[in-house]
């Protein structure tokens, strides 16, 4: 009971975002393939448990050889080029997810920085994604951990997905401090079938953040809203009465606490980040 009743609250809040501004994206990508990373028996963790993280199947590397940095050079420029020319992953043919996923795992296996976690701060573009690109934001990254079941998160977010396919997915950005994750989510949605009137919105979430080891954060969502609109309306009424959903204090009076969700990050340099999540879904991200 007590199961049934979080999951239906974590997907009314995720409807309640998809009301609202919600990101598209067809996840046919990379998802498809992410589990060669760890072995074809691999499966990700239905709910997050710091013992649970099971470190043995995959830690930080840290490599210095001058042969590795060029090496890391040369891997970078074609993550990068792959990301432009398939739409940050969207649009990747199976040769070039394969590509992409073996281009990764060799960048996280030449990790150059001790401590990944601890040398995050900053801003950051996605640039990469091998699921929807929405759920590198925290209220997402949430949704799922309260639902506590992989195969219900799943679907909940495929539908989300379909339910929102007039809607486009723009920059997608996070800002870093040692405390605070703020998650940035340019999106358009369409107003009505059939008519090119597109509502336009930054999506923003913030999220304490604590430093768990080498990899790993734990962060906890506070607020999310809705900046920047491009109808001037809506975005004077949102201004003045300063709209900000309180998202972690809906699930501590719902579920008795807010969940905490792992996030883990085995490359980082001066320009690019490779961060995962429970399910080991990887995000890339630039430097901005």
């Amino acid at each position: 009971m007590k199961l049934s009743f979080s999951v239906s609250c974590a997907f009314a809040l995720l409807m309640v975002s998809s009301s609202a501004f919600s990101p598209y994206y067809r996840p046919q990508l990379l998802t498809q393939t992410t589990a060669t990373l760890v072995g074809a028996s691999y499966e990700a963790p239905s709910d997050y448990d710091r013992d649970d993280l099971e470190p043995t199947k995959k830690e930080v590397s840290v490599t210095y050889d001058d042969d590795d940095e060029e090496i890391r050079d040369a891997l970078k420029r074609e993550l990068l080029l792959l990301s432009s020319v398939t739409s940050r992953g969207e649009y990747a043919s199976s040769e070039e997810r394969d590509i992409v996923i073996d281009i990764v795992t060799q960048l996280e296996a030449l990790n150059p920085t001790v401590d990944p976690a601890s040398n995050c701060v900053g801003e950051w573009d996605l640039c990469l994604s091998s699921t929807q690109f929405f759920r590198s934001s925290p209220f997402f990254q949430t949704i799922r951990v309260a639902v506590n079941n992989r195969d219900m998160a799943e679907n909940g977010f495929d539908i989300h997905d379909r339910a929102t396919s007039a809607s486009r997915v723009g920059r997608v950005r996070q800002m870093i401090t040692d405390t605070e994750l703020i998650s940035e989510v340019e999106l358009e949605v369409g107003m009505m079938p059939g008519f090119p009137l597109m509502m336009k919105g930054t999506v923003v979430t913030k999220a304490s953040l604590k430093i768990c080891g080498p990899e790993l954060w734990e962060t906890e969502i506070l607020t999310t809203e809705v900046k920047g609109s491009n109808l001037p309306i809506l975005n004077q009424i949102m201004d003045d009465m300063q709209l900000s959903l309180p998202v972690g204090d809906v699930y501590n009076g719902i579920l008795g606490d807010i969940p905490v969700v792992p996030m883990k990050t085995f490359y980082v340099d001066e320009g690019i980040r490779i961060t995962r999540d429970v399910d080991d879904n990887f995000f890339v991200f630039s430097r901005a």
